[in-house]
């Protein structure tokens, strides 16, 4: 039966029973690790891939879908005259999001790719509510409505305990890379409008504490809050501390604790993670 089918990256923090129950296609990113090849959610896990960044001589290498692995994909959904919708990860952090768009031109199927602005649980939960719609009959427009306003009612915020990883892969001169971490700077940033902002920046652990303490703060009063996610690298105090108090102030909110992806553990480096939250208003 005809119907919209749902495809993301494996950046979007989805756990195995969310994409069986909802019939969800994850086309993978691919990750080099001292020259070795893996495939996410294939020959390596989110769990898997942070000990072996740690120990690895240089910067791991991640690498997005090949436009052919997208073209069939598509292809393949397609068959029975399904639509296809495709949310991807924010075009600041991958080019993910166009080979998809380059895919969709040559695929026989019908198919829609939408930047969601977002990664991680932020992805997903544009993609949950997409695919809840789908197993609905929803029809396409429904489904973009849909996520326009998740997407509009999530906040994702991020934490660098180090800027080390931002460094080797070139998005930071090295020079103030070093200053930066001999002054322990910790720095707080959030993902808007498809980009990430350094919202906060100061030293030590206490800087962050000071910034997630706003954020519950702003939490508090961000009426029917529906869905919490922390995705981290490596566990810190700061991120343990945080936990208790989600746990304290939202006990009936459902939370999702993982680790990140290959490809956040990457850009960011060990200690960091990211508190992301939606709330549907209406």
């Amino acid at each position: 039966m005809a119907n919209v089918k749902i495809v993301t990256d494996s950046s979007a923090q989805l756990t195995d029973d969310e994409i069986s129950k909802y019939g969800i296609t994850v086309v993978p990113l691919t990750v080099m690790i001292d020259n070795t090849v893996y495939v996410e959610r294939d020959t390596i896990n989110n769990e898997t891939f942070v000990p072996k960044m740690l120990a690895a001589k240089d910067l791991p290498k991640t690498s997005q879908p090949p436009v052919g692995k997208f073209v069939e994909t598509f292809n393949k959904l397609g068959e029975d005259g399904s639509q296809i919708l495709c949310l991807n990860m924010l075009e600041a952090i991958s080019g993910t999001i166009h080979a998809a768009e380059q895919a969709a031109t040559i695929s026989t199927s019908d198919v829609t790719v939408v930047d969601s602005q977002s990664t991680d649980r932020g992805l997903a939960f544009q993609v949950l509510e997409a695919a809840e719609l789908a197993q609905q009959g929803a029809d396409m427009q429904t489904i973009l409505n849909k996520i326009a306003k998740v997407r509009e009612n999530t906040r994702l915020y991020l934490c660098v305990m180090t800027l080390d990883n931002i460094v080797k892969g070139g998005r930071l001169h090295p020079v103030a890379g070093a200053i930066t971490n001999f002054l322990n700077i910790k720095l707080g940033l959030q993902v808007t409008g498809g980009k990430l902002k350094i919202v906060s920046k100061g030293r030590g652990d206490k800087s962050l504490r000071k910034f997630f303490g706003r954020i519950l703060e702003d939490m508090k009063n961000t009426p029917a809050l529906k869905k919490i996610g922390i995705s981290y690298v490596t566990e810190t105090n700061v991120l343990k501390e945080t936990m208790t108090k989600l746990k304290e102030e939202f006990p009936d909110v459902p939370l999702l604790y993982r680790v990140t992806s290959p490809i956040i553990s990457t850009h960011t480096g060990e200690g960091a993670f990211a508190l992301i939250y939606y709330s549907d208003p209406d």
